[in-house]
């Protein structure tokens, strides 16, 4: 319980302190945010605001980890090593997404193909590696079997599970990075569901199968293999969000950029492959799935009759052009995502006691 207290209070101090540092790194060497001429015209004063602002809450989460562990004197696991991997490595394929659009001042930073080739092989790494380094129970860090509460239903093989989590990384990823349009919007709305995977995690481990002695009921416990570390890590990227949100939120004095947002994407699929609730993410992360249909619906309404079903997408934009502020829609869109991690809490509690 003190590495989690230490790991989240270490990440808020730290992006408290050191976001305003980058700031100025970033803004004395003129790395501002690109607008793109095609967007809300609100959005035109932002031009030149920092970027790529997610080099903050990464390294403060590396670091929050590493000195909750030293301080606690706490082994490192493998699956907390493992979504940090993630979250580093999408961060960095971000970063080079962001830097390129910086120097080459551009809307669109690394070509498609490149972009995907980074996440891809990230992906693979992280996915092929989950399914290695069992401990004395057997369990490794990622199961082979689809995930809503707990595992269920039969094995899919490494290989279709790879694809799965590939799946997973590429779709979340993609709709923080749809979602962080305003600002403030996709921070916050990450600080809630890294505070619904401190829960879990911390949840999941006083109800380890490795307790069943001491359970009152074995039948309802949880194969996970070390989820007391996801919680530490959900917990330092909680802290680091919420402290970056500090600069973050409106008016916006730095923005993630997709160094930020490739990142939280990478690190919420890989919280819910490694405490096995792969299906229940898409509940917790509602409003990230829900931004990213609006793009898909946008697109594919277009693409067939030639109309458009919003006034713009992502979805937010939509309600800006209603005459929304963006505090305004910020504000609400955290409602919503708010209303989504008590939903997903309450049925992963409901599907815990049911067995008991």
């Amino acid at each position: 319980m003190r590495q989690i207290l230490f790991a989240g209070a270490i990440g808020l101090f730290l992006t408290l302190i050191g976001t305003p540092l980058l700031i100025k790194l970033l803004a004395r060497k003129g790395y501002g945010q690109f607008i793109r001429d095609d967007g809300p015209r609100g959005h035109a004063g932002k031009k030149g605001t920092p970027t790529m602002g997610g080099i903050s809450f990464i390294l403060a989460t590396l670091i929050a980890y590493a000195l909750a562990k030293v301080i606690t004197g706490e082994p490192i696991s493998y699956s907390g090593v493992l979504v940090l991997f993630l979250m580093a490595g999408m961060g960095l394929v971000g970063f080079l997404d962001d830097y390129i659009k910086i120097v080459k001042q551009r809307s669109l930073g690394l070509r498609a193909k490149a972009k995907m080739a980074g996440q891809l092989i990230v992906g693979i790494a992280f996915a092929v590696l989950a399914l290695q380094f069992s401990d004395s129970r057997g369990l490794t860090p990622a199961s082979e079997k689809l995930s809503f509460i707990t595992d269920f239903g039969w094995t899919i093989g490494p290989v279709l599970f790879v694809i799965w989590a590939l799946f997973m990384i590429l779709a979340m990823s993609n709709g923080v990075n749809l979602t962080d349009g305003l600002d403030g919007l996709a921070t916050g709305a990450s600080v809630m569901v890294f505070g619904a995977y401190t829960f879990i995690g911390l949840w999941q481990f006083q109800e380890s199968c490795a307790n069943a002695l001491t359970l009152t009921n074995p039948n309802a416990c949880f194969e996970v293999r070390d989820p007391l570390d996801l919680a530490v890590v959900a917990s330092a990227l909680m802290g680091a969000c919420f402290g970056f949100l500090w600069w973050n939120t409106s008016p916006a004095k730095i923005f993630m950029g997709d160094t930020g947002s490739l990142a939280l994407g990478g690190a919420l699929a890989g919280l819910a492959i490694c405490s096995r609730t792969e299906l229940l993410l898409a509940l917790l992360g509602g409003l990230f799935v829900l931004i990213t249909m609006s793009v898909v619906i946008q697109v594919g309404s277009f693409k067939m009759t030639g109309k458009r079903v919003f006034r713009m997408a992502p979805l937010q934009h939509h309600f800006e052009l209603k005459g929304w502020s963006e505090v305004l829609v910020v504000v609400r869109f955290w409602i919503i995502q708010g209303m989504c991690v008590i939903v997903g809490l309450g049925l992963f509690y409901a599907g815990w006691a049911a067995d008991k």
